[in-house]
This record gives C-alpha cells, structure tokens and sequence, in this order.
C-alpha cells in the first residue's frame, strides 16, 4: 500500500470516528480529537458542554485575608461576599436574590445557569418534564411539604392575612427551620436527572442568569403552578428580590474562565486615600 493510499484510509477512519463521537453526543472538541476540559469534582457534565452543580448551593462568606466562615442558610446574605458551595448532606441556601447568587457563583469560578442549560440537566437524557420520568411521582423530590408561613403567621388555624406577606416575613429564619419543609441537598435519592444532577425539581426555587429576574423547578410545597416539573417558572419577581423559597446552583462551561466579584474596600483604606488627597490638595506649590 502506498504512503498516499495509507494517508487516504487514515483521514477517513479519523472522520468516521469523529461523527461516531458527534452521534453519542459528545462535545465537538472531543468528536475532533481535541483534549476537552474536565469539569469540577462538586459538578457533572451535561452533554459535554456545560458542567453544572451536583446539588443546590449552599454558601460560605468570604473574608479579608482569603479566610472563609461558615453561613447560615436559614438566614440573607445582605451585604456579605459569599461563595457557592454544593455537597450532599449540606443544607442549601435559601433566602437570596439572582443578583446575589450570581456573585456566590463568580466567586467560585462559576456562573448561574442559562435557562437552556438549567432545563437540559433538569430534563436529562432523554427529556421528560421530570426529572425522574413523564410524570410526577409525589415524594419522590421534596414537593409536598408544610406550610411553615401559614403556621408562623396564621391564627387560630386560619391563613395569614394579605397583610402578612411582608418582605420581613417572607424571610423569616423560621420558616425553614421546621420539619417538613427545606431538605438537604441529596437526601431524596430518587429525585436527579439522567445526568445525575440532584433536587433540580421542589426543596427551593432555583435562579437561572436571566436578567430579569426567572427561577425554576418549583419549591417544597408547590411544583405545578407554573409549570410542570423542570417546565415551572417563575417571572414575577426582579433580580434583587428573595424569601424563604428562593434558592439556586451554578453552571460553567469546561475550561470557561470566570473572574469572582471584587472584595469591597475597607472603610480604613477609603478614609487614608480621602486624606491623602485633601493633603495633596491643600500642599503649597514650590516657589
């Protein structure tokens, strides 16, 4: 066989392969032959092109020095520069806004999800409005839970008056804290995607990056409102705006590059730079 026929035969087989690849769903960098990023250990793959978070998020807060301290995920992150985390067991982080969970991400490297990665892995591999199927099983994700607002702000086993629903109330620390309501990440092991991402239906509302303001796949006591399963959505509220039910976890694509948000500066550095200048200022020209 000659050099130019060998030549031929190899190229051919390379493409073949390639579309191979391309036909499992492989990215088209590796149907390609190209070395592809791998995603971090707290996330997994979805379709080879984005790596998304394993569970919801929970948050540390980040301090001077590059120290961490622990967060309560029962209370708002107002004010605080925080990190995204995910684990199983953990306890996600409930009362944020989108704007503040997008920081959490950046500040790990990662981002919030677009709508279409959020749906991919929620929908799996062979996409269903469940995670799990075609149609709800109850109890299989946490979606049908107590009414901890009705308890807390109720009276004699009546629902709350309109007047109750205040932004104060609606983050009370209180109305997570009780049986029945926020689970830890993972401990429904029934409710994950083919794709092995879990809790993306019910336990809490999930932000994706959309400007304006959407969360997604419902919380614990509603996953049918607005939608079905990984089809719920919400649109009602701005990007600053959180509660009790609001939640999230972060997407990247592998190899993507993601600057965390800058550290505020301290009030001792504003106030030194503020003299410096009325020194400069008031300084006498040479003669």
């Amino acid at each position: 066989m000659t050099t130019a026929r060998r030549g031929t035969l190899a190229m051919a087989t390379a493409v073949a392969l390639g579309a191979a690849l391309v036909g499992l769903g492989l990215p088209p960098a590796a149907a390609q032959g190209k070395r592809v990023a791998a995603c971090p250990a707290d996330m997994v793959s979805v379709r080879g092109e984005t790596c998304v978070d394993r569970y919801e998020a929970y948050v540390v807060e980040l301090l001077a020095g590059g120290k961490e301290r622990a967060h309560s995920p029962l209370e708002p992150v107002a004010g605080l520069r925080v990190k995204a985390m995910n684990k199983k067991g953990a306890l996600p982080q409930a009362y944020i806004s989108r704007d503040e969970a997008q920081a959490a991400c950046e500040n790990a490297g990662k981002r919030l999800c677009t709508d279409d990665e959020w749906l991919t892995a929620c929908r799996g591999k062979r996409p269903t409005a469940w995670p799990y199927g075609k149609e709800r099983v109850v109890g299989r994700c946490n979606d049908h839970g107590t009414s901890s607002f009705n308890l807390v702000f109720g009276s004699d086993g009546q629902p709350p008056l309109p007047s109750e629903y205040t932004f104060e109330h609606l983050n009370d620390p209180r109305l997570n804290a009780m049986p029945g309501t926020l689970a830890r990440a993972g401990s429904h092991a029934k409710c994950k995607s083919g794709f092995q991402v879990f809790d993306m239906v019910g336990n809490l509302h999930e932000w994706t990056a959309a400007s304006a303001g959407t969360f997604r796949g419902g919380y614990y006591l509603d996953v049918e409102q607005h939608g079905p399963g990984c089809e719920y959505r919400t649109t009602a509220h701005h990007a600053k705006y959180h509660d009790y039910s609001t939640g999230f976890r972060c997407c990247k694509k592998p190899g993507e590059k993601i600057r965390p948000t800058a550290p505020p500066k301290s009030k001792k550095a504003s106030v030194k730079k503020d003299s410096a200048k009325k020194k400069k200022g008031s300084a006498k020209p040479k003669t």
